[in-house]
């Protein structure tokens, strides 16, 4: 039979941790907020560059004048992986979903004798994939002092990879984050970024551009600044994939504790109504006895 103070015990205990985990769930669905609309307020600016982006880089297609992040280096040998996670855990399968994905794709590339380079976005994916892939690993970009993502922090990191493709550093960049969803959906995506791809659709109206200067001069010119736009796009969409992460794994460790605690309700009572049985034989048994 269980101890009762040690039954108590342990019930207080899991009715403190139901009152974090209920606390991180409703500071998560307060940043959730801000996060996703945010997210969504990226996704038509992104939409509208990636079409101009890919107009451009339709008509520039095969010009021997195209811009390196353009057309590439012509060879596919060295591939940076540019892994976006958290800084902070408790969200459930959020970090190990993105950090399975590009585990897969170097295992890929590893095996088909290519050079595997990572670069970190958040503390949680460098964990994970540190185990497998340290020496892999080229830099680390923390974002842990970062309380409201801004374009300044894309700019870093995608100034950062351009700077490391022209000093020659590789020849193929993609970019690992979670596309957000819903609370309880959030996509592991892939987004190559060099040389830079850009979906068209091929049913829509293709409206006809004159532009002043040249296609590959502008190309020039607003090739880095979409290949940022892409990394501030997927850093946002990652900030709202993981509050919604953490607010679901929350919720889920709430309703698991109080579940826990009506269980060990139930286990203390028992006991301690066999302990009073006990003492109430015990009782009548020594009155007999006189």
């Amino acid at each position: 039979m269980a101890n009762l103070k040690d039954l108590k015990m342990r019930i207080e205990s899991v009715k403190g941790t139901r009152k974090i985990t209920k606390a991180m769930q409703m500071v998560a669905a307060a940043k959730l907020r801000r996060a996703q609309e945010a997210a969504e307020a990226a996704r038509p600016f992104a939409e509208r560059m990636n079409a101009v982006m890919g107009n451009l880089a339709g008509a520039a297609a095969g010009s021997e004048s195209a811009p390196r992040l353009l057309a590439g280096t012509g060879k596919d040998d060295v591939h940076l992986l540019i892994v976006a996670t958290s800084e902070r855990g408790l969200c459930g399968g959020f970090n190990s979903s993105i950090a399975k994905m590009a585990r897969a794709h170097a295992e890929k590339l590893l095996a088909a004798g290519k050079t595997v380079k990572m670069l970190t976005v958040g503390k949680k994916g460098r964990e994970q994939l540190k185990r497998d892939f340290a020496a892999n690993m080229v830099d680390h970009v923390d974002l842990s002092e970062v309380k409201r993502l801004g374009y300044v922090n894309a700019q870093d990191v995608a100034g950062d990879v351009i700077n490391r493709f022209n000093a020659g550093e590789f020849d193929v960049a993609t970019l690992f984050f979670a596309e957000f969803q819903s609370v309880v959906s959030q996509i592991p995506t892939a987004q190559q970024l060099i040389p830079a791809k850009f979906e068209v659709d091929a049913d829509a109206e293709k409206p006809f551009y004159e532009y002043e200067p040249g296609e590959d001069e502008i190309l020039a010119d607003l090739l880095p600044r979409a290949l940022t736009t892409l990394v501030f796009t997927g850093l946002l969409e990652n900030a709202a994939s993981e509050q919604g992460a953490r607010m679901s794994a929350m919720d889920n460790a709430t309703r698991n504790a109080g579940e826990m605690i009506d269980k060990l309700t139930i286990q203390y009572n028992r006991s301690r109504q066999a302990a009073i049985t006990n003492e109430l034989i015990e009782i009548i048994s020594g009155a007999e006895a006189l």
